[in-house]
């Protein structure tokens, strides 16, 4: 396994770039930067593009149905197989342009075909919590990345960022923390156990 700052792994993101079509998974804890560094990636490599694991939440009404909305962001609430079949649209690099959802965290849903990938894309990335689990059906997920990063930070940092945008997006302070501490620390300790099947752990502040 590689260790990298976040300078380096631009440096590196570059060169997969001038490869040709690659797909970059980016995994890590929830709050731990993965949005952040798919954005630095974006903003400095040329041809790039992010379609992120967070738009193939299953939808509120769904997960009402189905018991599981006090857990949202847990692995049972996504639509694993449209994500799967999302990226094998991706890397397939057909001549026409790929649409994809984006998650809108005001509205806390996706919104479909959001995002267009154009043919031309060299590296697309793809972040998220789950993309290095084992376990069906995310197991599906690792075989189609070219690579996949770990990006990690210090708990101390983590958390409270974490919380803080939860209040950011409308919740009140008790509810964030009750949520964090709650959900998503069970959905972290998940994902801090796929780390040693990253091929890169990026290390971020």
């Amino acid at each position: 396994m590689i260790e990298l700052d976040v300078e380096q792994a631009i440096g590196r993101a570059a060169a997969m770039a001038a490869g040709g079509r690659t797909l970059l998974g980016i995994a890590g804890c929830p709050g731990a930067g993965k949005s952040t560094m798919s954005a630095a990636i974006v903003e400095r490599v040329p041809s790039t593009a992010i379609v992120p694991m967070d738009g193939f939440h299953m939808l509120n009404e769904d997960l009402v149905r189905l018991g599981r909305r006090n857990r949202k962001g847990a692995p049972d609430t996504f639509d694993v197989g449209a994500y799967v079949a999302q990226l094998e649209k991706v890397r397939r690099q057909d001549e026409l342009p790929v649409r994809a959802p984006r998650y809108d965290r005001a509205a806390s849903d996706p919104v479909p075909d959001a995002i267009t990938i154009e043919p031309d894309v060299a590296l697309v990335i793809t972040e998220g919590n789950y993309l290095l689990l084992d376990a069906p059906p995310w197991d599906a997920v690792r075989p189609l990345l070219d690579e996949v990063w770990f990006v990690e930070v210090d708990d101390a940092i983590r958390v409270p960022r974490l919380i803080a945008r939860h209040i950011e997006f409308g919740k009140s302070p008790d509810e964030a923390r009750e949520w964090v501490l709650r959900s998503d620390e069970a959905n972290a300790a998940v994902v801090a156990t796929t780390r040693d099947r990253a091929d890169v752990v990026v290390h971020v502040s």
